[in-house]
């Protein structure tokens, strides 16, 4: 394995600040450093912008967007064993490296970065699909990042990027699909991380679109698909009676089989249907 600077191999990084991976934390670490270069290498052109990176601990990634010419990166780090480890690797890129200690899920990191900013993380295993709504979710369109690079189990990506008509589609892909273009760009094998998870991991590149794909409320949207998906099994006409005890007529207004299933339905269709009812 070749150098990307002149740091310690993540393993010995690892032992000399006795880092085993906590589970309760969701952590799996990186090892390869060529690996984690090439992660950064799928979120582009890091030169001009800022990187925000959740749970870097012992900071392979973090190593590979710095060696990789990212302007800034902010990485927030809630295990505090790791942070000797981090301050390691600020010292050898003086002035690009931040570090918060805390917890992403509280944490603000606007004040402390300059658009446009990126956000590039092999998140934790726990909280890395909450994060991920809330990222896709904000109050205003466009959002304050430009991409997301991002690491999940290959199941959940997958959910992420999947069409209709096949079994992981669902709210997950709707609400991803709706605001950006995403994409998978790389998977890795569980021997890649330490400890090795059980299942294949996958990169995610998502790029936030300068408005939705198709014009509709977004709480209306959300409610509608999230309704018609928790009943998949059901056709429409079951599973959005709720909304509309009439709504068999109304989705035979609007060009819809009242007999179809949600997975059946295109992301255009989710938000004619969610139009019609704003």
């Amino acid at each position: 394995m070749s150098q990307i600077d002149p740091l310690p191999p993540l393993r010995d990084v690892i032992t000399k600040h006795g880092l085993r991976a906590k589970k309760a934390l969701g952590q799996n670490f990186l090892l390869d450093l060529n690996l984690t270069a090439r992660i950064a290498r799928r979120a582009g052109d890091l030169a001009g912008s800022d990187i925000i990176e959740v749970g870097p601990g012992p900071g392979g990634l973090t190593r590979g967007l710095l060696a990789e010419g990212a302007r800034k990166v902010l990485a927030i780090e809630k295990d505090s064993r790791c942070l000797p480890a981090l301050e390691e690797i600020g010292a050898v890129y003086p002035g690009r490296l931040q570090v918060i200690d805390g917890d992403a899920l509280e944490v603000d990191p606007l004040a402390h970065l300059t658009p446009p900013i990126k956000i590039v993380a092999n998140l934790p295993y726990n909280v890395g699909t909450e994060l991920l709504v809330r990222w896709l979710t904000p109050q205003d369109w466009p959002p304050f990042w430009s991409t997301l690079t991002l690491m999940f189990q290959k199941e959940v990506a997958q959910r992420i990027t999947a069409q209709p008509g096949s079994k992981a589609y669902g709210r997950l892909a709707i609400l991803a699909q709706w605001r950006c273009d995403a994409k998978i760009v790389l998977t890795l094998p569980p021997e890649a991380f330490s400890p090795a998870p059980k299942v294949e991991s996958a990169v995610v590149h998502l790029t936030a679109l300068p408005e939705p794909r198709f014009p509709a409320d977004a709480k209306t949207l959300e409610r509608v698909v999230a309704m018609a998906f928790n009943q998949r099994r059901k056709m429409l006409r079951a599973s959005l009676r709720a909304l509309d005890p009439q709504i068999e007529a109304r989705l035979e207004r609007l060009g819809i089989k009242p007999t179809a299933r949600a997975e059946e339905l295109t992301l255009e269709q989710f938000c004619t249907i969610a139009r019609d009812f704003a």
